[in-house]
């Protein structure tokens, strides 16, 4: 008798078990494609922090050291100009070696050009005071004042801390999807479960409303499970 009492009870914790499983199996069957998919977005406005001024000198002669002196002497005055306007030992300028070219080369059957050669040189300025040198950009139409008008230039502006700032920016965009999501969970009388995908997106750095200004933007993509 002892025996069969035994023997029941095992037998009603079986299919009180049995019963727990089963309804555990069909809560995950009818929940299993309970998910939310959102898009985080972080977006932060930074100063570049490297720039790159070039400028470069062309002229046309037929006497190349004329040209060269000529050209030094505008690159002299673009040094000066750069000084008086606050450029220091902290920005560096470099010069390449000029090049020459022999306008007279390489003319098939048509009218010699008006000079025989081009001379052509290199100056960069390189700094880390991007906002700096862009206020001095656009005075550059002084140089016009100082009789230098045989020159091009153009700059470029970056922003190579990005490093520093990424981790920064992934909080907030998980946080902005997050957000979304129980908002999403709310108004469907839901809850926010686990993370089942996540894709950090790709980040990208644009230009800002000013040249030293860069704009670093991602956005995430994460689905969430749901739940009553």
């Amino acid at each position: 008798m002892k025996n069969r009492i035994i023997e029941a009870a095992i037998l009603a914790l079986g299919i009180v078990v049995l019963g727990l499983c089963i309804k555990g199996g069909f809560d995950n069957f009818t929940n299993k494609d309970r998910r939310v998919t959102v898009k985080g977005l972080a977006e932060k406005q930074v100063n570049a922090d490297v720039v790159t001024w070039n400028f470069t000198i062309s002229m046309q002669g037929d006497d190349v050291l004329a040209l060269s002196k000529a050209a030094d002497h505008d690159l002299n005055s673009i040094r000066k100009w750069l000084a008086e306007k606050g450029c220091n030992a902290q920005d560096v300028i470099t010069e390449e070696a000029p090049t020459v070219t022999n306008n007279y080369e390489n003319v098939y059957g048509g009218k010699k050009p008006l000079y025989k050669y081009t001379l052509t040189k290199l100056m960069s300025v390189n700094s880390h005071r991007a906002r700096m040198i862009s206020s001095i950009i656009n005075k550059k139409g002084e140089l016009f004042d100082r009789g230098i008008y045989s020159y091009t230039d153009y700059a470029t502006f970056n922003y190579t801390r990005f490093q520093n700032l990424k981790p920064q920016m992934m909080q907030e965009a998980i946080a902005n999807a997050e957000k979304t999501a129980k908002q999403f969970a709310k108004n469907s009388h839901s809850n926010l479960n686990k993370i089942l995908e996540a894709d950090q997106g790709e980040f990208s750095i644009d230009d800002g409303d000013k040249p030293y200004l860069k704009k670093v933007r991602v956005v995430s993509t994460i689905t969430y499970s749901l739940k009553d």
